[in-house]
């Protein structure tokens, strides 16, 4: 060994002493390695007790899974999925747990806050399906279901259909299928039992749906007042079902079959739609109170057969449209008012018909309730001219009728005899005035039920208001007025306006004097009242009405004065000189007789 390596190894002992003595670490004290050695065997005690308790409750869960399912115990639990389908018209959300739609958008509308109108979600919805089985009933919604569907968005013409699959063991499988066009707002449903006869105990499921029907308009009052639930039976009858006073709840037992049943609000509607016809139902409406944000609540619990392990129908979620509801269902387009009897078939065969043809013409809604007035005003004009000349003539022959007033006195039935023996000299029969104004009375009335249905006109701006189908209003006030409401709507001014100045025109050819020269005066602040809270577009229709029907009055009187009036009585005074009185004439007078005579009677028995 060399000088060097003996230095080296020097060095590196005293090295080796300075470490240790300076900078080894403390070993620990026995207690402390002790201590966390029990920590340890605790720990693992501990997760293999939490084991055991977990297969012990999975244990209890599955027996209490067993008692309740019966044959469906394998999937009464599980993990919940959601798939969603994209289609022209809707956005439907399906869960794996139930099998079952959860959402439903429509996607081409939106609410009054202009927000996504979803007409159903599972907050505000709930649908049983519920089957009799050996061990009681059971809810096939609460059934855990695999689906090897993912979300996706199909076209127009396709139709994709959906399965949601239960097995239950022993080759037994429940299935749900739905089928969903590319557009269009029906839904398929199917339901297919393997082996029904082994699982259940009954040919028939009791289908249960509560809905709170969302706040979708401006005007939830009216709303409210058109929101009802409406069912078809098998004799082709459409009944109506309602309540309309606040927190009232109406029950209706239905004994009949039936074909469809629509929870149908202003706009919108869900729907059930029958293969078979569901046997039975019980309807419920339950009416919210006045500050309540949910328009009604609404249950449906009807039976739906099963044939063969197969159980099927359709859904209908969608708009309120005249023209798509023809092709859903029959009958299915009644859940639209248009009003009863002779109101309802004008609106839905006339009306309805010729805004349609204009609506493929013009997009602008307002335009289109101009040029309805102006062909409906054409059409009708060979009626109001008949009922402005009537009036002319007997405004005419107002200072003969002073006269034998004046002649007659307190005799009432002679003086009425002479005013008729006059109107058949001159060829005036009293009652061809009104008869034209009642023929056009039908058509006027139709659209009180026309507008506030019209979903076309649903959010359509024109001039002021941005939304024809509700009031427009250009004042709020601080207050609410009875029968009037708590705002001012301009179009219903302006319509108050042209129809008092209607009624200055009418007046001009109108013998009428005395008080009921004065109501004609006020029926225009009923009318008023009456319509500040409908729909602008009814409002603004009978503004345009007011306005034509004076500009026909007016080139009426500019043509056919008093004089060519005047020379066409003289005429037929002259051809009806030696003319017998007609058979309706000696009814009147006789029946004019008879009550002057009554009048006597009485006034002698006192």
């Amino acid at each position: 060994m060399d000088r060097n390596q003996a230095i080296g190894l020097v060095l590196s002992g005293l090295l080796l002493i300075v470490y240790f003595q300076f900078f080894a670490p403390d070993a620990p004290p026995p207690e402390t390695q002790l201590a966390e050695d029990t920590v340890s065997v605790a720990d693992t005690r501990q997760q293999a007790a939490v084991q055991e308790d977990t297969v012990a409750t999975d244990s209890v869960q599955r027996a209490a899974n067993e008692k309740k399912f019966g044959a469906f115990a394998s999937v009464a639990s599980g993990d919940a999925r959601e798939v969603t389908i994209n289609t022209e018209d809707l956005k439907v959300s399906f869960s794996t747990q139930g099998g079952k739609i959860s959402e439903v958008e429509l996607k081409d509308y939106k609410t009054y806050d202009k927000k996504p109108l979803i007409i159903i979600d599972r907050q505000s919805s709930r649908m049983d399906m519920l089957a009799d089985t050996p061990n009681g009933k059971i809810d096939l919604r609460d059934l855990y279901y695999q689906s090897e569907a993912q979300s996706k968005a199909i076209s127009a013409g396709d139709t994709l259909k959906v399965s949601f699959v239960a097995d239950l063991g022993n080759g037994n499988t429940l299935t749900q299928v739905y089928a969903i066009p590319g557009n269009g707002y029906e839904i398929g449903y199917d339901l297919q039992i393997s082996h029904p006869k082994s699982m259940l105990t009954s040919d028939e499921l009791a289908f249960k749906w509560k809905e709170e029907l969302k706040d979708l308009e401006q005007d939830i009052k009216e709303s409210r007042r058109r929101t009802e639930l409406n069912y078809y039976t098998a004799n082709n009858d459409v009944e109506k079902f309602n309540a309309q006073g606040e927190n009232d709840t109406k029950t209706e037992e239905v004994s009949e079959n039936l074909q469809w049943i629509t929870m149908k609000q202003r706009f919108f509607s869900s729907a059930i739609i029958a293969d078979r016809p569901f046997k039975s139902a019980v309807l419920t409406i339950d009416n919210p109170a006045e500050t309540a944000r949910v328009v009604k609540t609404m249950t449906v619990d009807t039976k739906i057969p099963i044939v063969n392990g197969a159980a099927s129908f359709s859904y209908y979620f969608g708009p309120n449209d005249l023209r798509l509801m023809r092709k859903v269902a029959p009958g299915f387009e009644e859940n639209i008012d248009f009003g009863w009897m002779i109101f309802g078939w004008i609106g839905r065969f006339v009306i309805a018909p010729l805004f349609h043809f204009l609506e493929g013409f013009i997009s602008s809604y307002g335009l289109i309730i101009i040029l309805l007035v102006l062909i409906i005003k054409t059409v009708l004009f060979p009626l109001s001219y008949k009922s402005y000349i009537s009036m002319g003539k007997i405004k005419v022959l107002k200072p003969e009728l002073d006269e034998i007033k004046e002649k007659y006195g307190d005799d009432m039935q002679k003086a009425q005899t002479e005013q008729m023996q006059l109107y058949n000299k001159v060829g005036v029969n009293p009652l061809s005035g009104c008869v034209p104004t009642l023929l056009q009375m039908p058509i006027l009335l139709a659209m009180f039920n026309f507008f506030p249905n019209s979903i076309e006109l649903r959010q359509e701006p024109f001039l002021w208001t941005n939304d024809l189908s509700t009031y427009d209003s250009i004042l709020q006030l601080p207050f609410t007025i009875p029968f009037y409401g708590d705002h001012v709507s301009l179009f219903v001014l302006l319509m108050t306006a042209s129809t008092i100045l209607i009624t200055w025109s009418t007046n001009q050819t109108s013998t009428v004097q005395g008080p009921m020269k004065s109501m004609q005066y006020a029926m225009p602040f009923f009318f008023m009242f009456l319509l500040n809270s409908f729909p602008a577009a009814l409002s603004f229709y009978y503004l345009i009405s007011n306005l034509v029907t004076f500009g026909q009055q007016t080139i009426i009187r500019r043509f056919v004065d008093d004089g060519k009036i005047r020379a066409i009585l003289d005429e037929n005074k002259v051809r009806n000189k030696n003319k017998k009185k007609s058979k309706f004439q000696a009814r009147l007078e006789d029946a004019m007789k008879a009550t002057e005579e009554a009048k006597k009677t009485r006034k002698g028995k006192k």
